[in-house]
């Protein structure tokens, strides 16, 4: 049997109509930039989320670069980000001229630790990006509450969680302001680059925008050295077509992660875990294995296609090697990146490809 890693191809049979329709609906307007399927994704994004702004851009990483800018955080400042996570979030700090200051995760739950935020604190942080990586939801609670009694901004990084609940709220509702992806693999994702930032604060989100649209608060008057970052219509049509099924489609997900968590039963993998506090919407299923290499061989030569995230930390990329930092300086981190191996999770998958995933996870010795 061949499984692979990802298929789009169930969701997009599925919604061919609605896809098809959204396509014809912006041709047929010949208006292609911030027009009406912008503003209708964007008020619909919005009540989805629970949130009274939100605001359309070109993708996750500008989403979260623009929140940093509007929030006026800058060149000698510092944010506090997760040591695991893809970097695109360290990026987004670096490209506003602030630095990036790593923190380590739970082991358990691969997102940051909120009791080692405090320890990274400095008179030169401004804020806390928390990462609700793999569709985990963070533990917001007490990173607010370091955040509201050290005078910080929380900006989440929600890249990977669309719909994800901490405590029954929806995830991205506890910062200033959160920053999502809608690129093509997310759970909510369009058919092409996308994204969007959610903010409570109006003035905040008419930053945003104005910042995405080159500085400008209306034509031709530049208010910001701005991005060039916004949503465009074909895109906006496509993400509005797939929103109502959001919820459907994560609860999918949930239900072939349960299959996994209840079938898989190796000694040689460590499951992912769920805290009390979270429902995730599993934009990954990641599992660990000290093995993990001779697993993803064994699992690809059985025809499952696999992925790993994420294989050299952030702190050992090229990109950073500016900052210093040598093997060791972050062993958790560093440990996730040589054991994390993906399994196949999309919507659609059947009963016949999971079991099949399961039993040769469980054959292998």
């Amino acid at each position: 049997m061949k499984i692979p890693f990802v298929t789009f191809r169930p969701l997009e049979h599925e919604l061919d109509k609605e896809l098809r329709g959204a396509f014809e609906t912006v041709y047929n307007n010949s208006w292609y930039i911030e027009g009406q399927e912008d503003e209708k994704f964007e008020k619909a994004y919005a009540e989805y989320c629970g949130m009274p702004y939100c605001v359309g851009c070109g993708n996750g990483l500008d989403a979260l670069v623009l929140a940093l800018k509007a929030l006026g955080i800058g060149e000698g400042d510092e944010v506090i980000v997760p040591s695991n996570t893809y970097i695109a979030t360290a990026l987004a700090v670096t490209y506003t001229g602030a630095q990036v200051v790593f923190v380590e995760p739970d082991i358990r739950t691969y997102n940051i630790n909120p009791l080692l935020i405090e320890a990274a604190i400095t008179d030169k942080t401004k804020a806390i990006m928390p990462v609700h990586l793999y569709g985990q939801p963070c533990d917001m609670d007490p990173i607010m509450e370091i955040a509201n009694r050290r005078g910080l901004k929380v900006i989440e990084d929600c890249a990977q969680a669309h719909g994800a609940l901490y405590k029954g709220r929806k995830i991205g509702t506890f910062g200033i302001a959160s920053g999502f992806s809608f690129y093509p693999g997310k759970n909510l994702g369009a058919l092409g680059d996308a994204g969007a930032t959610i903010t409570s604060d109006k003035d905040v989100a008419d930053k945003i925008r104005a910042y995405g649209n080159y500085g400008s608060d209306y034509k031709y008057h530049h208010i910001y050295k701005g991005n060039n970052s916004r949503l465009d219509e074909m895109q906006a049509a496509f993400l509005s077509a797939k929103l109502p099924h959001l919820d459907r489609m994560n609860e999918c997900r949930r239900a072939i992660a349960d299959k996994y968590l209840k079938g898989i039963n190796n000694p040689e993998v460590i499951l992912p875990y769920v805290p009390d506090y979270a429902l995730p919407v599993w934009h990954i299923f990641a599992v660990r294995s000290s093995r993990r290499d001779e697993l993803e061989k064994f699992l690809n030569e059985a025809g499952i296609g696999t992925n790993k995230h994420y294989p050299i930390p952030m702190h050992l990329q090229g990109a950073y090697k500016d900052l210093g930092f040598k093997e060791g300086d972050f062993p958790l981190a560093e440990e996730i990146s040589r054991t994390e191996l993906s399994l196949p999770l999309f919507y659609g998958m059947t009963d016949e490809e999971i079991n099949y995933v399961i039993d040769k996870i469980n054959e292998f010795k």
